[in-house]
């Protein structure tokens, strides 16, 4: 069985390691790898930079599987079925998870991040954590985490539908809250540092409200909005300088949401945020009722995330051309690894 391991930032190393046992425990079930979305958190790993990271580790968490043989107790897959994973794994039963909150749990363990991942044609997964579609492609299956993201930090933001909602950062992360923002009615602005992206998000979300980022944005918010400033700014750029310059977006009385994350302090000033009276949340993962509602969302035609995917590889060729991902700047969205 072919497996593609990190074995530090910038090394990567491919070896062949034994088939999974077929004898598999009660809930459990082996499945196939055939297609994985190449994530901001496989990027960062690769140069170094993604915190609560160990190497080595095999990545990759955004994953379509086929199931090919499974355990006692499982009934919501069968032999054959085509699935999206659930990476978020609880090792224990912390508070957080007794409270319902399985995507913050005390223990939470990520595939490819704090346990090895998909980065191997096959393994063997909790069947709790597979998600069934046999009406999807195998390029959505594997979207459906990223897109999982996005829908999360919407709930997160408790939107209504006269809000005014800011998304900064038009990556797939942002994609994704772009439109689960969307289908909530309120009236949704993009922004990006970027042109190209935001041409892009606009190809694929139909956004009308565009934002680049200058040194006046909060003027070209107010001239855009007759006066006024967003009341949900979610940021999804993993910027600290972005995601501290959230506050001065946000009309008073707003809701700021963090979806990424950074190696460092957040610090603002204290007077300014008690003026405006802000709500201030951070978005982690997603929960896992979030994988199935988007599985009927896509069924449904709601929802395409196949126009995310700009950039293909094959499995084997991983070493040789990951570096090539980082040389497309702006015009890459989303990287599909094929095992085929």
């Amino acid at each position: 069985m072919r497996v593609i391991r990190l074995k530090e930032p910038g090394s990567w190393e491919k070896y062949d390691a034994n088939q999974p046992e077929q004898v598999l425990a009660a809930g459990d079930a082996l499945v196939q790898i055939n297609k994985m979305g190449v994530c901001g958190t496989d990027l960062h790993a690769f140069k170094g930079q993604q915190p609560f990271f160990e190497y080595p580790r095999v990545l990759g968490h955004e994953l379509a599987v086929e199931v090919l043989a499974i355990g006692q107790e499982v009934n919501n897959v069968k032999v054959g079925d085509r699935c999206s994973v659930e990476p978020y794994y609880n090792e224990k039963i912390g508070q957080a998870v007794r409270r319902g909150l399985t995507n913050c749990g005390e223990h939470l363990r990520v595939l490819g991040v704090h346990v090895d991942g998909g980065m191997q044609e096959q393994m063997v997964i909790p069947a709790q954590f597979l998600h069934p579609s046999n009406k999807l492609s195998d390029d959505q299956l594997a979207l459906i985490e990223p897109l999982a993201i996005g829908c999360h930090a919407v709930d997160r933001a408790d939107i209504k539908h006269d809000d005014i909602v800011l998304v900064i950062g038009a990556g797939p992360i942002g994609l994704g809250t772009i439109q689960f923002a969307q289908l909530t009615g309120a009236r949704v602005i993009v922004m990006d540092i970027e042109a190209g992206k935001l041409k892009k998000a606009q190809e694929i979300t139909q956004v009308k409200d565009m934002v680049l980022v200058s040194d006046q944005i909060e003027e070209d918010l107010m001239k855009l909005l007759d006066g006024d400033l967003p009341t949900v700014v979610l940021d999804a750029t993993g910027n600290p300088k972005s995601m501290l310059n959230t506050f001065k977006y946000v009309a008073a009385g707003g809701t700021v949401v963090f979806i990424g994350l950074f190696q460092g302090d957040v610090v603002f000033n204290d007077p300014y945020f008690h003026k405006k009276e802000l709500t201030l949340k951070a978005s982690r993962a997603a929960m896992s009722g979030d994988f199935s509602r988007i599985i009927r969302l896509i069924e449904a035609g709601k929802i395409n995330p196949e126009s995310y995917v700009t950039h293909r590889m094959d499995f084997d060729d991983v070493p040789e051309q990951f570096q090539k991902l980082y040389d497309y700047g702006g015009d890459l969205v989303k990287a599909i690894i094929d095992y085929r």
